[in-house]
C-alpha cells in the first residue's frame, strides 16, 4: 500500500470550514489556524496520513518556518513564496511510486497544476466532510469500546445494551 500525504492549503480551510470563516470574521486569525490544525490532527491520526498544513506567510509576516505540532508539519511560506507555489513544488518532489500525494483546496487553477504533478486533490468543502465524517466515527468507536467490556461476557449486542441503559436511567428519573 502506498504511503498517503495529504499537503492541506490552510488558509483556502480558513476560507471555507464554516466555524473558521467565523473565527476569522471575528479577526481571531490564530485560533482558527488552532482549531484547523486540530481538526486535522484528529482527522490524520485517525486515517493514518502524513499530513502538511502550509500558510502563505503574507498573512504572518517574516515568519517563515517549518515545525511539528499535534504530529503536523505546519509550513509558513516566505514572505515571496505562495502556499500554492510551495504545494505545488512539494507535491511534484514527493509524488512517486510509493507515496500517493493529495492535496486539498478549492483553488481551480491550483487544482490543474497539482494533477499535472501526479497528485490528487480535494475540494476544502471535502476536506470538511471527511473530517466531520471522521469524527463521527471517532465517537462510535469510543462508544462500541465503551460496552466492549460488557459484551464480552453477554450474548447481547451494543444496540440492545443501549437500549438497557436508556431505560434504566428512564427509571432512574422516575424515582
Amino acid at each position: 500500500m502506498r504511503h498517503q500525504l495529504l499537503i492541506v492549503d490552510g488558509y483556502n480551510m480558513v476560507g471555507a470550514w464554516p466555524e473558521l470563516v467565523k473565527l476569522k470574521n471575528q479577526d481571531k486569525l490564530e485560533d482558527a489556524r488552532d482549531t484547523l490544525l486540530t481538526q486535522l490532527s484528529e482527522y490524520t491520526k485517525y486515517e493514518g496520513l502524513e499530513t502538511m498544513v502550509v500558510f502563505d506567510a503574507q498573512f504572518v509576516p517574516g515568519v517563515q518556518q517549518v515545525y511539528e505540532k499535534h504530529q503536523l508539519t505546519v509550513v509558513f511560506t516566505n514572505k515571496d513564496e505562495t502556499a500554492d507555489t510551495y504545494i505545488e513544488r512539494t507535491a511534484g518532489e514527493r509524488s512517486n511510486r510509493l507515496t500517493q500525494v493529495t492535496v486539498a483546496t478549492s483553488d481551480l487553477a491550483e487544482q490543474w497544476m497539482i494533477f499535472s504533478k501526479g497528485a490528487l486533490r480535494i475540494s476544502a468543502n471535502e476536506l470538511y466532510k471527511s473530517v466531520n465524517k471522521t469524527k463521527k466515527k471517532v465517537l462510535r468507536d469510543a462508544e462500541d469500546f465503551r460496552y466492549q467490556q460488557y459484551r464480552r461476557n453477554s450474548p447481547w449486542d451494543l444496540h440492545q445494551l443501549l437500549e438497557l441503559e436508556n431505560l434504566r436511567e428512564d427509571l432512574s428519573r422516575d424515582k
